[in-house]
C-alpha cells in the first residue's frame, strides 16, 4: 500500500527528477524527509513493480540515432522465438502483439542507418521471419506523459 509520501516521491521522480550529484537528497529536502527514507521507499516501490526504471529520456535524433516502428508477419509457431530474439535487443523499446496479419510490432533505435539495416537483417536471419515492415516516422509527435499519483 502506498501512502502520501510514496505518491509525492513518485510524482517528483517522474516529472522533476533533479540532475544533481545526490538527487534523492534533493528530493528528500523538498519533501521534508531524509535521503535514506526516499531511497528506501524508491527501492521498495521498484521491488513491488510500481517503478519499472529510473533513467534519462534522450531525443535520439539529436544524438545521431535513427528509429523505426516495425511490423512483422510472424507465423504462430515462430512467435515465441521471434519475440525472444527481438526482446534480447537493448535498443528495442516496445514489442507487442496485434490482432492483424502483421501481428508483432516493435520499435527499434540504432546509432545510424547502417546499424538499423544490419539489426533488421540480423533479426530476419535469426528468426527466419523476413516479412518485416520498417516504417520510419515522417513527422514526430511527442507527448509527455506524467501520471499524477
Amino acid at each position: 500500500m502506498m501512502d502520501d509520501l510514496d505518491r509525492k516521491i513518485l510524482n517528483m521522480v517522474q516529472s522533476e527528477f533533479p540532475v544533481e550529484a545526490e538527487p534523492f537528497r534533493v528530493i528528500a529536502g523538498k519533501l521534508g524527509t531524509s535521503e535514506d527514507e526516499v531511497i528506501s521507499r524508491v527501492r521498495r516501490l521498484k521491488e513491488a513493480g510500481v517503478i519499472r526504471r529510473i533513467g534519462a529520456v534522450f531525443e535520439p535524433r539529436n544524438l545521431g540515432f535513427v528509429s523505426t516502428l516495425c511490423a512483422a508477419r510472424v507465423q504462430e509457431d515462430l512467435i515465441e522465438k521471434f519475440v525472444e530474439t527481438v526482446n534480447s535487443l537493448k535498443n528495442v523499446t516496445h514489442n507487442y502483439r496485434r490482432p492483424h496479419e502483421y501481428n508483432i510490432w516493435f520499435t527499434l533505435t540504432c546509432p545510424g542507418e547502417e546499424s538499423l539495416d544490419e539489426t533488421l537483417q540480423w533479426i530476419k536471419t535469426e528468426t527466419a521471419v523476413h516479412d518485416i515492415l520498417s516504417m520510419r516516422a515522417v513527422k514526430v509527435f511527442k507527448i509527455n506523459t506524467n501520471f499524477e499519483v
